[in-house]
C-alpha cells in the first residue's frame, strides 16, 4: 500500500468519526448505550442469589414433626416463613395480594408416617414468576427433607456408636461445587453474554443509522470511483474500530471486575480474542448497512434480533441440544462464537488455543463479511461515478 491511498483511509477515518460524533443517535448507540447498559444489567442482578424469599406453610399435621420441618425451613438463608394458615383459601389469598411467592403444604399424616416408616409427602406450590424463587423454596425444602430422613434414620438404628450412626446416616461423603459459577448466581450466568451481544448490537444501530441517515437524505457521504472502494471501506472499518476499541474495554474488563464476576482471562487475552469479533462485527455491521434505507430500520433489526440470538448462541440453552438447523443459523452472527468464546476465556479460564474453534471462525466471519461488504460497496458505487478530486476534497484532504 503506497503513501496515497493510506492517506486516502486517514482522511477518511477522520470524515468517518466527525459523523459520527455529529449524530447525536449514532453517539448514543455507540457510547452510551454500551456503557449503561451493562451497569444497568449488574445492577439489577446484583445480588445474584435471592435471600428471604417469603413463603406461607399450610400445616395440617399440627405436630412435632410438621413444626420441626417449618422451623428448618425457616431457618435456611433463603426462606422466610411469614405466616403458618390451616388452609389453601387463605394461603392463596396471601400469594395473590404478593405477601407470599410459595405455598407449603404438609398433610395430616405427615408426622404417622414419618413414624410408621412410611413416606411422608409435603406439596411445594410456587409462584413461577421468577424461577429463583422456584430455586430457593426447592433447594430448601430439598435439603431439610434429607436432613430430617438422615435424623429419623438414627433415631430407628439404637445401639450403634457414633460413627456407626454417622456411616449409617451418610455412608458417602459428597460435596457439591458448583464450576465457573460460585455463588449459582443469575448475573455470572448471563451478563457475560449481554455484554458480548450489546457489542454487536449497537454496533448493528449505529452502522445502519448512518447509512439510513445518508440515504434518508439522498446524501452518501463521500462518493468514490471503484478505485478507492477499499479506502473508504478502511477508513470507516478503522474509524468503528477506534471507537469499540474503548467499549471492549470496558465491556469486557472494567464492568466483570466491577461486579465481581468471574474474571479468569489476563487482558492480553481478552484483546486477542476481541479483534477477530469487533473485526467480524464491524463487516457485519457494514455489510447489513447496505440494505438499510432509513434510520429506524436498524432499530426494529435490534428488536427482532437481540433476544433470538441470546438463546441460540447456546448460553441459555444447551449448546448440543439446539436443532440443527438453528445451529446453522446461529453459525451466520459473530455473536455466537463471540458469547461461546468469552464465557470460556474469562468464566472457565480457558486459553485460546482451547477456543480455536470459536476464535478461526471468527476470522473466517470478518473475512467473508469483508468480501460481502466489498462486493456490495462496489455494486452501488457503480452509479456514483464522481472524480478522485471531489472524492478527496469531500474527505479533506484538499479541503481550503
Amino acid at each position: 500500500m503506497n503513501y496515497e491511498n493510506m492517506n486516502d483511509i486517514i482522511n477518511y477515518w477522520k470524515y468517518e468519526l466527525k459523523q459520527v460524533f455529529k449524530d447525536a443517535g449514532v453517539i448514543i448507540f455507540f457510547l452510551v448505550v454500551p456503557f449503561a447498559y451493562p451497569v444497568l444489567y449488574g445492577i439489577i442482578y446484583n445480588p445474584e442469589i435471592v435471600h428471604e424469599v417469603p413463603m406461607v406453610v399450610v400445616d395440617l399435621s399440627h405436630s412435632s414433626s410438621s413444626r420441626e420441618f417449618i422451623r428448618k425451613n425457616d431457618a435456611s438463608p433463603e426462606v422466610k416463613i411469614v405466616a403458618i394458615v390451616t388452609g389453601m383459601e387463605e394461603a392463596i389469598r396471601m400469594t395473590d395480594k404478593k405477601e407470599a411467592y410459595g405455598i407449603l403444604v404438609i398433610p395430616k399424616e405427615f408426622s404417622k408416617n414419618l413414624h410408621t416408616e412410611r413416606k411422608a409427602v409435603v406439596k411445594l406450590y410456587c409462584d413461577m414468576s421468577s424461577l429463583l424463587y422456584y430455586k430457593a423454596f426447592l433447594l430448601t425444602a430439598t435439603e431439610v427433607s434429607l436432613d430430617m430422613g438422615k435424623e429419623l434414620l438414627i433415631e430407628n438404628l439404637p445401639g450403634n456408636s457414633s460413627k456407626m450412626d454417622e456411616i449409617t446416616a451418610n455412608p458417602v461423603n459428597h460435596e457439591s461445587i458448583a464450576l465457573y459459577n460460585p455463588q449459582n448466581g443469575f448475573a455470572t450466568f448471563l451478563l457475560p453474554a449481554i455484554l458480548v451481544l450489546v457489542i454487536q448490537q449497537t454496533l448493528l444501530l449505529g452502522v445502519g443509522m448512518l447509512a439510513g441517515t445518508r440515504r434518508s437524505s439522498r446524501h452518501t457521504g463521500p462518493t468514490f470511483p471503484e478505485a478507492r472502494i477499499s479506502q473508504v471501506l478502511w477508513g470507516r472499518f478503522f474509524a468503528y474500530l477506534t471507537i469499540y476499541m474503548i467499549v471492549c474495554f470496558w465491556a469486557l474488563i472494567v464492568v466483570p471486575h466491577l461486579f465481581k464476576l468471574p474474571q479468569m482471562a489476563s487482558f492480553y487475552t481478552i484483546a486477542l480474542f476481541a479483534l477477530p469479533y469487533l473485526s467480524a462485527c464491524i463487516f457485519f455491521s457494514m455489510a447489513i448497512s447496505c440494505f438499510v434505507k432509513s434510520r429506524e430500520i436498524p432499530m426494529m433489526i435490534f428488536v427482532f434480533t437481540s433476544l433470538p440470538l441470546l438463546f441460540i448462541s447456546g448460553i441459555s440453552w444447551p449448546g448440543s441440544s439446539i436443532p440443527v438447523f438453528w445451529e446453522w443459523v446461529s453459525y451466520i452472527f459473530p455473536s455466537t462464537f463471540g458469547i461461546r468464546g468469552f464465557i470460556k476465556i474469562n468464566s472457565a479460564g480457558a486459553e485460546l488455543p482451547l477456543i480455536s474453534f470459536e476464535y478461526m471462525m471468527l476470522w473466517i466471519q470478518a473475512f467473508v463479511f469483508f468480501i460481502i461488504t466489498f462486493s456490495l460497496y462496489q455494486f452501488n458505487a457503480r452509479g456514483q461515478g464522481l472524480s478522485k478530486e471531489h472524492f478527496m476534497m469531500t474527505v479533506g484532504k484538499k479541503s481550503r
